[in-house]
């Protein structure tokens, strides 16, 4: 077992954490799994995907890995490790794509909940990477299924499988097979009349989800002759990509932090012809005060399996700062969840829209 120091490793922000500690116990088994992999490695052929505050990273260069390059799906998580890496380890955050894996020998990877979004990283580590990469693919046991090593299998010819510790597990895959992939997917929808397109991590992928085809239902009333308008948490842009149909002439604004969103978004965007911009951010931070007619507003409320409505109010808040006075915040949401009480403390007098037997729909005007 190696003896890593992960003394000071924290959280930054961590609103978004379903975990009480920014490492855990499959972090260390990935780590020590790729011990001898990752010290012998030359400079430049060790890549970290899906690594959550900066544990696999800043592990792999106390093992003596150099030029690590970094995929986090997450603007979050891009800077918890830039917080947690100043002690100056040899990193660079790139996108998904040959930049970040052309070469790479060793992949240390956090294994995601979602099949689609392995599906994509296994394909791309299999089209990219060295012959010779070896992937340590590691995980929470509860959140390994017999389908991810299906997945593997797919994209590897072999397929290994660690002793369990600490209730985690490794999955090591060797010799890639160069299986054709098609991310993003794009389907059409006949009742929206729009290409959707999605990455694999993307919420609900190339289908509408039925709290969205609710807002939808009304945003014809929302704030006529909105010159300015955000959909924040945008995920594959479908609410973005119909205001920017219905109303040419508005400033259209999709964002969301999850790269796989936005850069769905963005496929959606150029599938249909629209001009909608698509930023990838923190909450609103890169929108000046005060600057918007309308938002609206899917907001997420798991983190994980993990229900965390901190999400929401935090969304809620950056939304009162961007709106303008008397401007609106549309938001639809479970029903259970009862937000309305938050909306009208953080955002300003709150009003139903539509309730179905699901989903509610709010419109909360800034004060």
């Amino acid at each position: 077992m190696s003896s890593l120091d992960f003394a000071g490793l924290r959280r930054f922000p961590d609103v978004e954490a379903d975990n009480l500690f920014p490492v855990d116990a499959s972090d260390r088994l990935i780590l020590d799994e790729a011990l001898a992999a990752v010290g012998a490695a030359p400079p430049g052929v060790v890549v970290v995907l899906g690594d959550h505050y900066g544990a696999l990273t800043i592990g792999a260069a106390q093992l003596g890995a150099r030029g690590i390059r970094v995929f986090q799906d997450s603007l979050l998580g891009e800077r918890s490790l830039a917080n947690n890496a100043a002690d100056g380890a040899d990193f660079r955050s790139l996108p998904l794509g040959g930049e970040l894996l052309d070469g790479a020998t060793v992949v240390l990877l956090q294994l995601p909940r979602s099949l689609a979004e392995l599906d994509e990283l296994a394909g791309q580590i299999a089209e990219h990477s060295d012959p010779a990469v070896v992937v340590y693919a590691g995980g929470r046991m509860k959140h390994i299924s017999v389908a991810m090593n299906e997945v593997l299998l797919r994209h590897f010819e072999r397929l290994d499988v660690s002793h369990a510790r600490q209730k985690s597990r490794v999955l090591v895959a060797r010799t890639p097979r160069r299986v054709p992939t098609d991310y993003p997917s794009r389907e059409f929808n006949e009742e929206l009349g729009l290409w959707i397109c999605a990455h694999g991590a993307a919420f609900a992928g190339t289908k509408l989800d039925i709290g969205t085809r609710l807002l939808l239902s009304v945003l014809d009333g929302a704030v006529p002759g909105a010159e300015t308008v955000i959909d924040l948490g945008c995920g594959t842009g479908i609410l973005a990509a119909s205001l920017a149909r219905a109303r040419p002439s508005a400033a259209v604004i999709a964002t969301d932090v999850s790269w796989a969103a936005v850069a769905s978004a963005r496929a959606t965007m150029e599938a249909n012809a629209l001009g909608a911009t698509v930023v990838r951010d923190v909450g609103l931070s890169v929108q000046p005060e005060s600057s918007a007619d309308l938002v609206v507003l899917n907001p997420p409320f798991h983190v994980g399996a993990t229900v965390h409505t901190g999400l929401a109010t935090g969304l809620f808040a950056e939304s009162a700062r961007v709106l303008r006075p008397g401007a609106e915040l549309w938001t639809v949401y479970n029903s259970h969840l009862g937000y309305r009480a938050a909306l009208q403390r953080i955002v300003g007098d709150t009003r139903e829209v539509v309730r179905n037997a699901k989903f509610t729909v709010t419109a909360s005007r800034r004060a």
